[in-house]
């Protein structure tokens, strides 16, 4: 009798052990700030990225990978609720989810609900105080350092000549220089500590036994383009090469035309309405390309710590970058415009389990949500309107049809060869259209939407473009 019971008790440990749970994936999730895909995993050779590249080649890197809508807010909003941006919804930088989609779950937010701990350091929504239920905590920023309600002015300028005052600010909000090279520590600006912060919790984490979600917002490259004089003394002016097509578009449309006021409101800018002056590119192009490989820096301590933790092994890793950004390109500076520059973002994602790939379909950022309820083994919320981009990391030549961006009314369609945007007014009224051959003009130099043989093409991409708009809207 004491050996039957000992076996029972021994078959029911054994069937005990054999039904466990699989151990969950943590998620670490990086956002970068107006980043291009202008990185050397992307065959950008003069670009210092050591350290994404390194990932790109052990994760999957997405080689046509685009925002919904190239600004901050709305496309952190957009991709965060898994929802496509509308001429009413997700419209602007300064949009928050809980008050555009105050009724759906956010990504954090649903892994928070499957048993996970979210920590948000750095700017992951656009405002710190947007979708608080995500977090298992207050999410933590350096240019919040008192009451998460109030913003602080966030610049983060170092040299004693370029410090300023609230009462300094320009007309726009923005102050001072857009840029500034400073012989400080990394962690002096803003994304330094912001990866120390990570860093540490790292150590923490590794030692919990609940998953993590754990997302951590780079700064940079926004402006003004501030970083240590050892990323600036990466390059040389004779390596940086101005943008090839420093005009508008032929044919271009005078909706597409933008005079980048981002930009214009700092205070060695010209607030006039002409190109810039090569010597200020020059200064610009060279403060991007030290803001791009000082944030590079901060990704790759993460990367390592997750190595020398262990966590690696057990850990999903995105990054991306929340919209395109333009570097003179059709005279343009910063990112709210329908062109390619602003559209086009990087986007790594890392899985255990997964070989690397270099998936080279359309993918857009509403795919993102989906994709990590998949990978994490979630149930994916009613909501989204993406679709998993998992498959295509396992079988990098598969291929969707179309991606959809707009911004600010202007409505653009994606496909594997053409580009398609309808401008129209406040009132939805069409006002033109521009189309482009990304097969023969992939810096999309010609408008051909006025081209007789051309016709078919944009009556179906038009077509299928206003059936999307009717859709979401």
């Amino acid at each position: 009798m004491n050996k039957l019971l000992s076996f029972i008790t021994l078959a029911a440990t054994l069937t005990a052990c054999n039904t466990k749970e699989p151990e969950k994936l943590n998620v670490l999730f990086i956002a970068v700030d107006d980043l291009r895909p202008e990185l050397n995993c992307y065959g950008n050779s003069h670009i210092h990225s050591p350290n994404i590249d390194k990932l790109a080649n052990s994760g999957s890197m997405f080689s046509r990978a685009y925002c919904n809508i190239p600004v901050c807010g709305a496309s952190r909003a957009s991709l965060l609720s898994g929802m496509h941006p509308t001429r009413k919804r997700f419209t602007t930088w300064f949009t928050r989810t809980d008050e555009d989609a105050p009724a759906v779950v956010t990504l954090p937010e649903h892994f928070k609900t499957n048993g996970y701990t979210t920590i948000s350091y750095g700017k992951v929504f656009h405002h710190p105080d947007d979708g608080l239920q995500s977090w298992s905590e207050t999410p933590w920023r350096p240019d919040y350092p008192n009451d998460i309600n109030i913003q602080e002015l966030s610049r983060d300028y170092q040299d004693s000549d370029n410090l300023w005052t609230r009462d300094s600010l320009l007309p726009g909000g923005a102050a001072g220089p857009a840029w500034e090279k400073s012989d400080v520590p990394d962690n002096t600006y803003f994304d330094g500590l912001i990866a120390d912060k990570a860093l540490e919790r790292l150590n923490m984490l590794q030692n919990s036994d609940a998953p993590f979600f754990l997302a951590v917002g780079f700064v940079k490259p926004h402006l003004p383009f501030n970083a240590p004089s050892k990323y600036w003394d990466m390059y040389t002016r004779e390596e940086i090469q101005l943008a090839p097509n420093p005009y508008m578009p032929e044919n271009a449309p005078k909706e597409a035309i933008y005079n980048f006021g981002e930009l214009r409101a700092y205070s060695n800018i010209p607030k006039d309405e002409k190109p810039l002056e090569d010597s200020l590119a020059y200064n610009l192009k060279h403060g991007y390309y030290a803001c791009v490989s000082y944030t590079d820096a901060q990704i790759g301590k993460l990367l390592d710590k997750l190595e020398e933790t262990g966590l690696a092994k057990n850990t999903i890793v995105v990054i991306w970058g929340d919209h395109g950004w333009s570097l003179g390109e059709h005279t343009h500076w910063c990112k709210h415009t329908c062109f390619h520059n602003s559209l086009q973002v990087p986007m790594i994602v890392r899985a255990p389990g997964i070989k690397p790939s270099k998936p080279l379909g359309l993918t857009d950022f509403i795919d993102i949500f989906p994709s990590l309820c998949e990978l994490a083994d979630l149930k994916i919320p009613e909501q989204l309107q993406g679709n998993s981009f998992v498959d295509k990391m396992k079988d990098p030549k598969l291929n969707q049809d179309t991606v959809y961006c707009r911004y600010p009314n202007g409505e653009t369609i994606v496909t594997e060869r053409y580009v398609y945007t309808e401008y129209h007014s406040e009132a939805g009224i069409y006002l033109s259209n521009m189309l482009y051959d990304h097969q023969t003009d992939p810096f999309e130099n010609v408008n051909i939407a006025g081209k007789p043989e051309m016709q078919g093409i944009k009556d179906s991409l038009s077509t299928a473009l206003r059936k999307h708009i009717e859709k979401v809207n």
